[in-house]
């Protein structure tokens, strides 16, 4: 029994032995795997290479100014101050001591004409640029253009490195994009991402203009890569970095660089940027949709929610509640194409409009004036001396009014003659939740002029409240319409 069992154990042993060693195979052959490094290998010196070609013409822009406590640039409020510490004074401030940030740009000349961002050299008393080769320089702003945010800056130096400017306009969302700057004053620091989406728009507006075609990216872009370039796999610059959404959320946008080399090339030649305008505020139809509604029979185009004082439109047929449909033949579908339209054509050019107004077409033609620098809000502050016996309280709505008579005209230097005039307006009301505002003065009601108090009591009692009551109004010259729905 024991020799079997010997015997047993040796035929076991001799089986095991037998069996050859399991060698795991490769899930992927080594031929195929070693074709992958290659490829990783390439896309590893494609974006060395994009960072050795570019950064040498990107430079750090190092700005001082005065410490104004209180004044700040709603682009530094909204989307460029860091964290509030000792390196940022602007949340910190201490005394009088001047203000030190940081932004980049980039170098577009040999002979040291440089782009970067408006607010980045705002205000500047001193501007100091440091090159990659570790050499520094004073700068000094060539010129400026607020409504883009672009700014042309100059240093005293021959013979510098400048980068390739892309074209924008051919930039695919998807693809690779690369941002250089000095974020946290961190200098140098590259990034990469893709390029999220084309022509971001409303995304700020300076004095009622606003750039409508944006970059977006998921490249990393902090405070401190304002004005840096943005570029693409061959190097060359797309765009010009210039906002975030928040931190760390993979939200950064750039100026197209199409548009930053237009107004750069004329701010450098010295010129004035000048721009064409209607004088309108404007809102795509159905971005309200609680006015949806009152535009029955008009599909696609642009409601004209005011007509500003002393504005080319406002010496048109052109009126409030509007809704434009073509320029110039060309169909209008959003605010930012009607802004498009208008920006192609010369300041003094005669354009036409083609107008949807209750159900009609017309055409209105406009001539194109001047975008001017400061486009005043218009708003109403002055006190009105009710008088009682002509006063009407409006309850439902929350709005009283009175006569409009040639004494309140001329105290309140109203430029109608026509009308009732707002005393005042509830807090939490319907009407004001329409932003109407003392010292408005209603005109019409419905399409109905309004004369005096009784013809305004008659025209809303014809008026459907859950439908909505539309009315014009003048504010300080300003025309504009609002729309009164009571709640059901």
């Amino acid at each position: 029994m024991r020799l079997s069992i010997l015997a047993l154990c040796v035929a076991l042993s001799t089986s095991f032995a037998a069996q050859p060693e399991v060698v795991p195979m490769p899930t992927v052959p080594a031929a195929v795997a070693e074709a992958g490094k290659d490829v990783v290998h390439q896309l590893n010196n494609a974006f060395a290479k994009v960072f050795e070609t570019v950064a040498p013409s990107v430079v750090i822009i190092e700005v001082s100014k005065k410490n104004d406590i209180g004044e700040s640039s709603p682009l530094d409020d909204l989307f460029f101050q860091g964290a509030p510490d000792d390196n940022n004074q602007r949340r910190n401030p201490s005394g009088p001591r001047p203000i030190q940030s940081e932004g980049s740009g980039f170098i577009v000349r040999p002979d040291g004409y440089i782009f970067t961002n408006f607010h980045v050299v705002e205000g500047a008393d001193k501007i100091d640029v440091k090159l990659r080769d570790g050499r520094n320089f004073s700068g000094r702003v060539v010129g400026t253009d607020e409504k883009t945010d672009i700014a042309v800056v100059k240093i005293d130096a021959k013979d510098l490195p400048v980068v390739q400017l892309g074209d924008s306009d051919a930039v695919r969302v998807g693809q690779f994009a690369f941002a250089i700057g000095a974020p946290f004053k961190l200098d140098y620091t590259f990034t990469y991402g893709v390029v999220s989406g084309k022509g971001r728009s409303k995304l700020l507006q300076t004095g009622a203009y606003s750039i409508s075609d944006y970059l977006q990216t998921d490249a990393s872009i902090n405070p401190g890569n304002s004005g840096g370039p943005l570029c693409d796999i061959d190097g060359k610059v797309i765009g010009m970095n210039t906002l975030i959404n928040g931190m760390n959320r993979g939200l950064g946008f750039a100026i197209p660089v199409n548009m930053a080399k237009e107004i750069g090339t004329e701010l450098i030649a010295g010129h004035k940027i000048m721009r064409p305008w209607l004088g309108i505020r404007i809102e795509t139809l159905g971005d309200d949709p609680t006015i949806r509604d009152l535009f029955k029979g008009a599909d696609k185009g642009v409601v004209v929610r005011t007509i500003e004082a002393d504005a080319p439109a406002s010496k048109s047929d052109l009126r409030p509640f509007d809704v434009i449909t073509h320029v110039d033949g060309t169909p209008i579908d959003s605010d930012s194409q009607l802004q498009h339209e208008v920006l192609k054509k010369k300041i003094g050019q005669s354009v036409q409009l083609s107008v949807w107004r209750k159900g009609q077409t017309i055409k209105v033609p406009i001539k194109t004036g001047e975008l001017p620098n400061e486009i005043a809000q218009a708003s109403n502050a002055l006190p009105i001396q009710p008088a009682p016996p002509t006063q009407e309280s409006v309850g439902k709505f929350g709005l009283q009014v009175q006569e409009l008579t040639k004494d309140v005209a001329e105290r309140l230097h109203l430029p109608v003659q026509q009308g009732v005039v707002v005393t005042d307006v509830e807090d939490n009301s319907i009407a004001a939740a329409q932003d109407i505002q003392r010292e408005d003065v209603i005109t019409e009601v419905d399409g109905k002029p309004v004369t005096n108090v009784k013809s305004f009591r008659e025209a809303l009692t014809k008026a459907d409240p859950k439908r909505g009551v539309l009315l014009y109004l003048d504010r300080k010259g300003s025309k504009t319409f609002a729309v009164l729905k009571a709640g059901d």
